[in-house]
């Protein structure tokens, strides 16, 4: 069992350095947010072509297998299974279909074709006789059904075998569920495996440089930042090494019973939150050690934030892709 390895959450993939990793932060926090808003109100082909490009950018990058197998290939199935379940699932559609053709055809081929004569009316009503005319009765003629063709091959119900039953609806929910649980999950996963903690706060302090007129505290939001990204790594550890040190012990789960494993699970997590309390305040001391009062007093620049042909190219596809999704990518 290796979290740092099977759920590489806030790590940086340092070797190799793709052409990923050369882009400028802020060209690929553009991007990030692209594919987080790009499938809202977008029809089904569009969230797939956004499926389809991740895939192809993570394989031209040339990441590492090893990297990225294991999360694509988990994301991918439970995609699928996402997308299974929600296509044979009931559309919850409220409306009911009203057929063609009536239930009972023989019932309806009885009936006459002309509508029952009016009532004759009362002596009483015309004593004179003024206007009136025998018009012959004209006798029922019992109609003829004739298939009718079918306009276009237009079909509600896609497939229908037993208890499944998949409609257009149903189908288009299960596309954008599960494309919209993979776009979400690795975009993100792959924007925090190709830039760097520091590469992440830099853009978002210079892109949150506006906000310092309002008097918002934007090194101080950066810095947070970047903690919390480091001590993303610390939390995976502190966790395998618990688990570790549980599995070690070779604990008989079934004698214990529900209520003393339930006392161990709380063991467990206390002392997980003590570790990383612990973790926290061995970093708030190496940083007053090296005289780090204040942000705004000591700021270190890791990287200069300069655009290259490279990031103005990137900025150009992502034109031309908002161009597209404007024109072509509405649901309908």
């Amino acid at each position: 069992m290796d979290l740092l390895r099977s759920l590489p959450l806030g790590l940086y993939l340092e070797q190799p350095v793709t052409w990923l990793h050369h882009l400028d932060s802020r060209v690929k926090l553009a991007w990030l947010l692209t594919f987080l808003m790009a499938p809202v109100l977008a029809n089904p082909f569009w969230r797939l072509m956004l499926v389809g490009l991740l895939i192809v950018v993570t394989i031209t990058a040339s990441i590492p297998l090893r990297v990225w197998k294991q999360q694509m290939g988990f994301l991918l199935t439970f995609s699928f299974f996402v997308f299974a379940v929600s296509a044979i699932a009931p559309d919850g559609l409220p409306t009911n279909n009203q057929p063609r053709l009536p239930a009972d055809e023989l019932i309806f081929a009885q009936q006459p074709a002309t509508l029952p004569p009016a009532p004759s009316p009362k002596s009483w009503y015309n004593p004179f006789g003024l206007g009136s005319k025998s018009t012959p009765q004209a006798s029922p003629v019992a109609p003829t059904l004739t298939s009718l063709p079918q306009p276009t091959d237009y079909s509600y119900i896609l497939f229908n075998s037993g208890p499944i039953k998949i409609t257009r609806r149903s189908l288009e929910l299960g596309i954008r569920i599960s494309t919209l649980f993979f776009t979400i999950v690795y975009s993100t996963n792959l924007y925090l495996l190709t830039t760097a903690s520091e590469e992440i706060t830099a853009a978002i302090e210079n892109l949150m440089q506006p906000l310092r007129r309002f008097r918002w505290p934007v090194t101080e939001i950066a810095l947070t930042l970047t903690l919390s990204l480091r001590f993303l790594p610390l939390v995976l550890e502190e966790i395998q090494n618990l688990a570790r040190s549980v599995s070690t012990r070779a604990i008989d789960w079934k004698k214990l019973g529900f209520r003393r494993a339930a006392q161990v699970w709380l063991m467990v997590a206390e002392r997980l939150l003590e570790n990383l309390l612990l973790r926290a305040a061995q970093i708030a001391s190496a940083m007053k050690v090296r005289g780090f009062t204040s942000p705004d007093k000591h700021r270190v620049e890791w990287h200069q934030l300069r655009f290259k042909l490279r990031d103005w190219l990137a900025l150009g596809f992502l034109g031309i892709l908002w161009g597209s999704r404007l024109l072509w990518g509405w649901q309908t």
